[in-house]
């Protein structure tokens, strides 16, 4: 019983300094890159080296970061191309997916509600907002039924999720605002009207560009 305790402390302290380590990730300037150290990390986040550890192994995996022998963990530049590139080659995912689902079953409609509502809890909380905003793009993405362009699209949000981090952190109304074009792309779906949905898409990328600081696409 108490080996059983001292795992979930042990997770319970990863996750919290998971947590921690991400946001302070999305905080950092995006035109440069920044070495973090495990020390100044567990420093910072009130606790042991050994969940620091395990949280950059993490964030390495989810392409975050990448560790450095002896000398910490590296977090890479994001420039404004990459940023323009990723955010060109979601829209053509998206908007091909939003096509195919049209119209869309209520069964799945329904779940995404659910996940608009879910972000909806999580407005104080910017690293679940942005995990529940993945996973409401997944949804529509997965639901289109091409395996290999889904697979494509899970690299394109790797690459994203510290952009998409940074701009709901930093501007006051990015939460409001996503969460009205998700249920204006969930009402689209529900009408049936094709140009509708791929027209709501597009305002939402649109958005996400100019909070990102990166002017609309020509």
């Amino acid at each position: 019983m108490t080996g059983l305790r001292e795992g979930e402390r042990r997770r319970s302290a990863q996750d919290v300094t998971y947590r921690f380590l991400k946001q302070r990730i999305a905080e950092l300037p995006r035109d440069g890159g920044t070495f973090l150290t495990e020390s100044e990390v567990a420093q910072a986040a009130g606790t042991s080296r050994t969940p620091v550890r395990e949280a950059l192994l993490r964030l390495e995996a989810e392409g975050f970061l990448e560790i450095v022998p002896k000398k910490g963990a590296f977090v890479p530049p994001i420039s404004d191309a990459e940023v323009r590139a990723v955010m060109e080659a979601r829209e053509l995912v998206e908007h091909w997916c939003v096509h195919r689902l049209v119209p869309a079953d209520e069964d799945f409609l329904t779940e995404l509600d659910r996940l608009v509502e879910r972000q909806r809890e999580l407005v104080d909380d910017p690293v679940g907002f942005i995990d529940c905003d993945r996973a409401f793009h997944r949804a529509i993405v997965r639901k289109a039924g091409n395996p290999v362009l889904a697979e494509f699209y899970e690299t394109l949000r790797d690459r994203q999720v510290r952009m998409g981090l940074r701009a709901v952190s930093n501007e006051n109304n990015r939460v409001a605002r996503v969460l009205a074009e998700h249920t204006a792309i969930v009402e689209a779906l529900r009408s049936g009207d094709q140009a509708k949905a791929g027209e709501a898409l597009g305002t939402h990328m649109s958005s996400t560009l100019a909070a990102l600081h990166l002017p609309g696409q020509p």
